[in-house]
């Protein structure tokens, strides 16, 4: 065995080198999209969910313009059904790193009791899209930088780095930009905005593996810890707030160790049974596994094409 030992050690320092190189490739295209942005914008803001793509691509923005702060605030919107954890590591995130941290949710569809359980893809479009497009019209944001990646779902791998986005934030997949030599054209006409996805060429172990050598703190539901539990429909629904889930008659609340790949409202995102508590026991599990990262996304799954939809009418 300890004949064997320097061939291995050398094996795997070729293997995290080949990964460095990989992972600066990646960090140095982000940086580069991030600060061409930037520079043709009058007024950008990034997109925050608090989930692991939006953390990098934030941690990304603080790479880009060091020693300078954040050139931008962050905007999150609030669908009255998130994760409160995922709250509480929005809101110590941005006052960590010095962003300014705008929330914006739909009051008039909170007060009418619009929820995930009975409304659908009409629950999306009021409780998401609404307000993300009076968010940007609001703060009148041209450029709107978000964490998106093509190989997420199919939808999202139409789309270019560089989106235009029509009048009232539409969004025409016909009708793109051609981005030859990495060349991107932030010009805008009277009406449009533009959506930029830096690390829309990153994969899910991209991300990851980035949060592990950057030593990157993600949201603590991205980690397996005792959890309440509902089993629907073969997916395990995690129960944030037992006030306001809707049992059926033949459920029961389980504990059981679970996290999340991908996160959204609470009632439509499913967990994984789990054991990794850190970065580097969910990137081993995240190698093994033969499930796509958006099968957690219930409302994927049960809508079909239904994102595309959203997308065109103004969604992230």
């Amino acid at each position: 065995m300890s004949t064997q030992l320097p061939h291995l050690l050398s094996q795997n320092t070729r293997s995290m080198e080949l990964m460095m190189s990989h992972l600066d490739h990646l960090e140095a295209e982000a940086i580069h999209i991030l600060r061409e942005a930037v520079a043709e914008s009058e007024n950008p803001v990034l997109l925050f969910s608090a989930g692991k793509d939006s953390t990098v691509l934030a941690h990304l923005v603080m790479r880009a313009f060091y020693p300078s702060p954040p050139p931008m605030p962050l905007l999150h919107i609030d669908s009255t059904w998130e994760f409160q954890s995922l709250l509480d590591f929005r809101d110590r995130f941005a006052s960590q790193y010095g962003f300014r941290l705008i929330v914006r949710a739909n009051e008039a569809g909170r007060a009418s009791g619009i929820n995930p359980f009975d409304h659908g893809d009409r629950y999306t479009t009021i409780m998401r899209t609404e307000p993300l497009k009076a968010a940007l019209d609001e703060g009148r944001f041209d450029v709107i930088i978000g964490g998106a990646r093509r190989d997420e779902e199919r939808s999202r791998a139409k789309e270019r780095i560089v989106s235009i986005r029509g009048t009232n934030h539409t969004w025409d997949p016909r009708n793109q930009r051609p981005e030859l030599w990495n060349l991107y054209n932030l010009k805008l006409n009277k009406g449009e905005t533009a959506r930029v996805f830096p690390i829309s060429n990153w994969t899910e172990l991209d991300v990851l593996s980035y949060a592990l050598v950057r030593n990157i703190e993600l949201a603590p539901l991205y980690f397996a810890q005792q959890r309440p539990t509902v089993e629907r429909d073969g997916t395990l629904i995690v129960v944030d707030e037992a006030e306001r889930m809707r049992l059926r008659k033949s459920e029961s609340v389980v504990e059981r160790s679970v996290r999340f790949r991908t996160l959204g409202c609470w009632p439509v995102t499913g967990a994984i049974e789990s054991d990794a508590t850190d970065v580097a026991g969910v990137l081993v599990e995240t190698l093994s596994s033969a499930r796509s990262e958006r099968q957690g996304r219930i409302g994927d799954q049960e809508a079909g094409g239904s994102l595309e939809q959203q997308k065109r009418e103004g969604y992230f």
